[in-house]
């Protein structure tokens, strides 16, 4: 865990308590922060500094015309776990910043979601030694049949927070 870092310190602490509450308070203290996702109804299943999975389910208000998770809203939980990792890792007096977000649609997606996000051990030593720097974050998008509707590709950068 990164020193200085509010977001992994609260993951830890909530790690704690009984499995049963993982998924719902870590989706709620995401949600708060990120209000867009709340909306979509995004959830975290696993929140660690090495693997972050996230996932959205196929219901109405995500949904696009012919039944399937929208594109919109795949690109918000690839950028969510992305998000999230590059969160669990920079300590909090540098600030993430997203500079691209590659989605290749491959084919239509078969009910909800899964994402898995994950970064090399030199990505996390990166954000905590450099100052400044980027990273590209590859995440994987699964639906329900196991089949992998879009391929995503995160480029995330840092740099020091001015005070």
């Amino acid at each position: 865990m990164p020193k200085h870092n509010r977001l992994a310190l609260a993951a830890a602490l909530i790690q704690r308590l009984p499995r049963r509450l993982h998924e719902p308070l870590l989706s709620r203290l995401f949600c708060s922060q990120v209000r867009f996702a709340g909306t979509a109804g995004v959830r975290i299943q696993k929140l660690s500094d090495s693997e972050v999975r996230m996932s959205l389910a196929n219901h109405r208000r995500t949904r696009n015309h012919i039944g399937g998770v929208h594109a919109a809203a795949m690109a918000l939980l690839a950028e969510s776990a992305s998000g999230c990792m590059v969160g669990m890792n920079l300590p909090d007096h540098k600030l993430p910043l997203i500079k691209s977000l590659k989605v290749d649609y491959l084919r239509r997606a078969s009910g909800s979601l899964r994402a898995i996000a994950t970064l090399q051990p030199e990505q996390r030593r990166a954000m905590l030694e450099q100052d400044k720097g980027e990273t590209l974050i590859q995440v994987m998008l699964l639906d329900d049949s196991g089949g992998e509707p879009v391929r995503c590709e995160m480029h995330w950068a840092w740099i020091a927070k001015r005070n």
